[in-house]
């Protein structure tokens, strides 16, 4: 399936930039060993950018998919937009790297549409944060699933 989603027209803010930058480097190492972060089931993404072709690594919670696959959430704090990483795995979907569990894993990105992102949603929404990262915005926001290549 394609990866495709609207932008929307109202949403939380999206933090950007070098706070982001930093706030990554911070987080990245406490989820690579402890597999967690706030409370959550942690991993950290690497995508390649693309515009820049630069790698670019980035911490995202995750949810179990019902296949041994990882579901993660382009939330981007309930934003308008989707997060950069979304854009990155869209261009590249082949070319992206997960760590979690102490591995280094090859996968292969895929956006989960219809029956399939309903059901994926109907668990990862039962998490208050992420409903709420709904509640923020008028567009729907898009469940990757990640599988191992």
């Amino acid at each position: 399936m394609s990866f495709e989603t609207s932008v929307g027209t109202r949403g939380g803010r999206s933090p950007k930039g070098p706070f982001v930058r930093v706030v990554n480097k911070i987080v990245a190492p406490m989820i690579r060993r402890k597999g967690q972060f706030g409370g959550m089931n942690a991993l950290v993404l690497t995508t390649v950018g693309r515009k820049s072709g630069q790698e670019r690594a980035n911490p995202l919670a995750w949810f179990p998919g019902s296949d041994g696959s990882w579901l993660i959430v382009a939330s981007a704090n309930g934003a308008a937009n989707n997060p950069g990483w979304y854009h990155n795995l869209k261009a590249h979907p082949d070319k992206a790297r997960i760590e979690v569990d102490g591995k280094t894993v090859q996968v292969r990105a895929e956006q989960l549409h219809g029956d399939e992102r309903a059901q994926a949603w109907k668990q990862i929404s039962k998490n208050e944060r992420f409903a709420g990262y709904q509640e923020k915005t008028d567009r729907q926001l898009p469940v990757i699933k990640l599988t191992a290549k």
